[in-house]
């Protein structure tokens, strides 16, 4: 068996071909793991449980589906879903984790989060983190009328490096650093860490108070769908086509 992570999907009315692929992703091979992980940015942008449109019942609709077959799923908020809330999780009987999170994994203590705290360059995103997933700040934001959400949601869309050509100086500026990665490793205790967020899927060797460590970051799926795969033994991170219009 397989415990398979997805992140940074992305999904949104506008791309209804990411949509499909996800679909037929739960539909299928997902149905062989014995757990799905997906560490956030599942929708291009949530303004609260109470935004219910055919495309956001779709969504859950297809989660629910998904875990009434027994199979675990394990959610954890991006930057774009940090409103994604209990409401959601019953409906769709995916577990909200807390980020960081560290698992066992086949015997192997893994470390998991969305990755946006580890980019600790962008100190001007950091700030703005920090204030915005502020518990008290996040329930007030929830009692916004939906129109103001909704105006918030695409500023903040409208102003994120995902949606802007960056330069590979500004790629660098909004990786994630070292330092960042090591300390969580360090303290976590964990010799594998899993994120997405960055969009640059790639496997990191670490080497972090004398341990040999690995880091695996997640792609998006904005041109195919990207999918971490671990069994006992093997990992593999690998692509799969979008649908053809």
């Amino acid at each position: 068996m397989t415990t398979r992570f997805i992140s940074d999907l992305h999904l949104s009315e506008e791309r209804p071909d990411i949509t499909a692929l996800f679909v037929e992703f739960l539909r299928t091979e997902a149905r062989t793991s014995d757990a799905l992980y997906i560490l956030g940015d599942l929708v291009e942008y949530w303004i609260g449980d109470d935004h219910q449109t055919d495309f956001h019942r779709l969504i859950q609709t297809e989660l629910k589906a998904f875990t009434a077959t027994g199979i675990p799923c394990y959610f954890m908020h991006g930057n774009r879903d940090f409103l994604i809330g209990q409401q959601f999780a019953e409906h769709t009987g995916i577990v909200i984790l807390s980020e960081p999170a560290t698992i066992d994994l086949y015997g192997r203590r893994v470390v998991i989060l969305h990755g946006d705290t580890l980019c600790t360059d962008d100190m001007a995103y950091q700030r703005f983190r920090k204030v915005i997933r502020n518990p008290m700040l996040l329930a007030l934001a929830r009692t916004l009328p939906l129109s103001w959400r909704r105006w918030l949601a695409h500023k903040l869309r409208d102003s994120s490096s995902g949606n802007q050509q960056l330069t590979a100086e500004q790629l660098q500026k909004y990786d994630a650093k070292n330092p960042a990665v090591e300390q969580l490793l360090a303290s976590s205790g964990a010799d594998l860490m899993i994120h997405g967020h960055t969009h640059q899927p790639d496997i990191h060797q670490h080497t972090v108070n004398g341990r040999a460590c690995q880091r695996i970051v997640l792609g998006d799926w904005y041109e195919q769908g990207s999918i971490l795969d671990i069994d006992g033994k093997h990992f593999e991170l690998r692509s799969q086509a979008l649908p053809k219009p």
